[in-house]
């Protein structure tokens, strides 16, 4: 059946609903359901917490007897397997429901279009791609776990208005404003693991975590080749309070890895000897734990890793107007780069905003290896 305006204007709800799960119900994907007869809307809800009831139950509840006959609206193709809860499929065959229109399909394998069969089988009105890019950018941290098994990978750093993110002797506290750092542990408060290199622990001891705390607790994880921290440092004396994972190389010394763990800490070894293949394994690692997103922070030894691995999924930079200069200050992103300026990664759409006299840029990269956004 074709889609209408209304059918849009209906789903535009269901994904202001959908964002609302942001941070809590990962690695589940963001849900939100809106049931309606015509232009009334019956019912609406999202999905809440991870292992909660999904979207369409919540709106189902609200709607009660109302939803027979009714068109439900959904930002993802309902579940048709028993996971955490029950199948949504039944519920809404349950239900009565006359109409679905559904914004994009599940990726994921015990679903990947079983729901829509079922719903069509059953006699329903099935439409499915009704602002599907809009539904699949607010969910690309879950189709890039569920079509590459790797998180979603987000770089932040602050830099001054010359690209500098520390001074030549490494100080770099604090480049970025108050309002600023905020906006960072906000980021912070709503991903699985937040991510340095060993360098960044030395210089700048950081607790990484969220504060004050969101709805998630991030693992604090530290690429250190040889497991070699500094014995004092934050991350040591608050791994009772928030998980440290340290990603250690096959060469470093198991006395060194062993007083890690007894610290507290968990070592994962990434094998290999390619600096590249071993980021890739510490990827596939994280995302075998489920891990949709990943806020790695630098520096820029770190964060040029990854973008020569063309891993950076998205952005959030904060240039304060300031001059710093120095040919041996770090820029942010180190690495190899690129040979010519048409290589560049543009960011799609991005965002601009001021936060008390600092610049806040943020967007998604955009790179032709990558099929969980749209617009590619």
């Amino acid at each position: 059946m074709p889609s209408t305006d209304l059918d849009s204007w209906h789903l535009r709800r269901a994904l202001e609903l959908a964002a609302q799960g942001r941070g809590l119900v990962e690695p589940n994907p963001l849900v939100g359901c809106v049931i309606a007869r015509g232009a009334e809307i019956v019912g609406e809800g999202w999905h809440r917490r991870f292992g909660g009831p999904h979207a369409e139950v919540e709106a189902l509840r609200v709607a009660g007897p109302r939803a027979k006959g009714a068109s439900l609206y959904v930002t993802l193709e309902p579940c048709c397997h028993q996971g955490k809860t029950p199948p949504c499929t039944r519920a809404i065959l349950d239900a009565g429901v006359r109409r679905v229109v559904a914004a994009t399909r599940d990726p994921f394998p015990q679903v990947a279009g079983g729901g829509i069969q079922q719903l069509q089988a059953a006699g329903l009105e099935v439409a499915v791609g009704v602002l599907e890019e809009e539904a699949r950018d607010l969910n690309a941290p879950y189709f890039k776990l569920v079509e590459t098994g790797r998180p979603w990978v987000i770089a932040k750093w602050a830099m001054s208005l010359d690209g500098k993110i520390a001074a030549r002797s490494g100080d770099s506290k604090w480049i970025s404003n108050e309002r600023s750092r905020e906006v960072v542990h906000r980021l912070r408060g709503r991903v699985d693991g937040i991510l340095v290199g060993h360098g960044t622990l030395g210089r700048d001891d950081p607790l990484l975590t969220a504060r004050p705390p969101g709805p998630r607790t991030a693992t604090r994880i530290v690429l250190a080749t040889h497991a070699a921290l500094p014995p004092n440092c934050q991350l040591l004396q608050t791994t009772s309070e928030t998980p440290v994972l340290i990603a250690v190389g096959p060469e470093a010394s198991p006395d060194d890895c062993q007083r890690l763990e007894q610290s507290g800490c968990e070592i994962f070894v990434c094998p290999g000897r390619d600096p590249h293949k071993r980021l890739l394994a510490l990827l596939d690692e994280l995302g075998r734990r489920r891990w949709t997103n990943l806020l790695v922070e630098g520096g820029a030894t770190v964060l040029g890793s990854f973008f020569d691995a063309r891993q950076i999924d998205e952005v959030h930079v904060f240039i304060a107007p300031k001059l710093i200069g120095g040919e041996s200050a770090l820029s942010p992103i180190g690495g190899s780069g690129i040979e010519r300026i048409e290589e560049a990664l543009p960011l799609v759409s991005p965002q601009v905003q001021t936060l008390e006299g600092d610049l806040y840029v943020s967007g998604r990269v955009k790179s032709g290896g990558q099929t969980f956004l749209s617009g590619k």
